[in-house]
């Protein structure tokens, strides 16, 4: 009998033992989960706090600065993104310095010399046509080839499409002068008014040649400038506009907002 009952307590111990193994089992499964739930956690701070910097990064900060004028395109695209803003840009430095020493040559030598347009043709086709007569006719005596001069035929596509940019343009224009002129938008008007007076300006102190040139050196010495410290440039005209508005909206309260303006009138319902 006593021999039985030492089995049971044996029994018992061993059966202790067993649950009390299991029951570290269970908490060491417990702790190894909170461990792995914990370095769940800590990556995802990482993680969040990677995704801090790069909000803070340059490229978002760019992002977030209000181009010039309201512009999403980059300068190149702005510009058609061919050739022409390949030139303009100065992508191809020989090409746009060749399209600057050329217009600095015309006006050094219709502006500085007073050399005439008319004149000038006439002379370099003077000077065309003496050369190829003579090659033409001298290639008998010396036994040589006479020379082939190309047939020149212009396209008609070109012409076209330079037409329509031309009028679309200038329908573009003719919409905005007609919106100004109804007196829908004040701050449009002024901005015009303003830009028509320095332009005014401009022509009583240069004649034509001279604005084009100054006008054509601008195309190809500002936009690339630009592009190079756009980010400096759009964040100090952000400010400006900004204050600017701040400055008109001054105005309108002192001077526009005291200007008498007329009854309107109702049209009357037929």
């Amino acid at each position: 009998m006593a021999d039985h009952v030492e089995d049971l307590d044996k029994k018992e111990t061993l059966l202790e033992k067993i649950s009390e193994k299991i029951h570290g089992g269970d908490d060491d499964s417990s702790s190894s989960s909170s461990d792995s739930d914990s370095e769940k956690k800590a990556v995802k701070e990482k993680e969040k706090e990677k995704e801090k910097e790069k909000e803070k990064s340059p490229s978002t900060v760019k992002d977030k600065i209000s181009r010039l004028f309201g512009r999403e395109k980059p300068v190149h695209q702005v510009f058609g993104g061919g050739k022409p803003a390949d030139v303009f840009l100065w992508r191809n430095k020989k090409i746009s310095a060749a399209f600057v020493l050329g217009a600095t040559a015309v006006w050094i030598l219709f502006e500085l010399l007073e050399y005439h347009l008319l004149t000038l043709v006439c002379h370099i086709l003077i000077l065309v046509l003496a050369i190829l007569f003579l090659w033409a006719n001298a290639s008998t005596f010396i036994n040589k080839s006479p020379p082939r001069i190309p047939e020149v035929q212009l396209a008609e596509e070109p012409f076209l499409q330079i037409a329509a940019v031309l009028r679309f343009e200038i329908n573009r224009a003719l919409s905005v002068l007609r919106e100004i002129a109804s007196g829908k938008d004040l701050k449009k008007f002024l901005a015009v008014i303003a830009g028509l007076w320095f332009f005014s300006i401009l022509g009583s102190c240069c004649n034509f040649l001279t604005l084009f040139y100054i006008t054509f050196i601008l195309l190809h010495t500002v936009p690339v400038l630009y592009e190079k410290y756009e980010d400096k440039v759009d964040a100090l005209a952000e400010k400006g506009m900004i204050e600017f508005k701040k400055q008109y909206k001054v105005f309108d309260e002192k001077v526009l907002s005291k200007v008498p303006r007329g009854p309107l009138k109702t049209k009357k319902q037929v």
